[in-house]
């Protein structure tokens, strides 16, 4: 199946059928362990989704920016953020990451399954050029698997991910500059959670962790 990831796409994803589910999902927990030994500083959370790692990133002390380019996303992120009374360490940010620049760079940059209007592995380099000095980059994306449907809870249906929106870990590390980066984490893992109706879903990731030299 292919998709242009595009605001068009995204947006009717969004407000399809699963959107709901997708409004109340749980931190990624690779998130959860990878940063767990970081002091909190501002962090980007690029393709946020419903916003619960922002908000995750937020609770633990972090000032987090949340960047989606979905609309109803953004409204379910913020809304989620006031009930945890966290409004005001999250700013919200409707762009597409494809083609926005930040005002700032950052102590975190992460991302989990987004996938934007441009190649993967360029969207990994233009994201990582937005880490601060001694900052940290956390990567968590899709692998891709014929024999293993993966819907990693922001917005993919149970024939996704397609190949062109997936890489490995080694594609990853490969565009790392050694100079530049201290790779902590290059790993591809296997999961399964709870989909639609109960029925077990395979998720397998990529997870790649680095940090940005002084």
């Amino acid at each position: 199946m292919t998709h242009s990831f595009d605001r068009g796409y995204w947006n009717r994803i969004w407000d399809g059928d699963r959107a709901a589910a997708m409004a109340t999902s749980q931190p990624n927990p690779h998130l959860m362990r990878e940063v767990s030994d970081l002091a909190p500083g501002t962090a980007l959370d690029a393709g946020c989704g419903a916003g619960a790692e922002a908000i995750w990133l937020a609770t633990g002390g972090w000032q987090v920016t949340g960047a989606d380019i979905a609309t109803a996303a953004l409204a379910h992120a913020a809304e989620r953020a006031a009930a945890s009374g966290l409004a005001d360490r999250v700013r919200w940010v409707e762009a597409d990451l494809s083609t926005w620049q930040p005002d700032a760079r950052y102590d975190l940059v992460t991302t989990h399954y987004a996938h934007p209007a441009m190649p993967q592995l360029d969207f990994y380099d233009r994201i990582a050029s937005w880490v601060a000095p001694a900052g940290t980059l956390l990567i968590v994306g899709h692998l891709h698997d014929q024999d293993h449907a993966s819907t990693a809870g922001h917005g993919h249906d149970e024939t996704e991910p397609p190949a062109s929106a997936s890489v490995t870990a080694a594609d990853i590390t490969a565009r790392l500059d050694p100079l530049v980066w201290d790779l902590r984490t290059a790993r591809e893992s296997h999961r399964t959670l709870t989909g639609h109706g109960g029925h077990p879903v395979s998720i397998r990731d990529v997870v790649v962790r680095a940090s940005r030299r002084s």
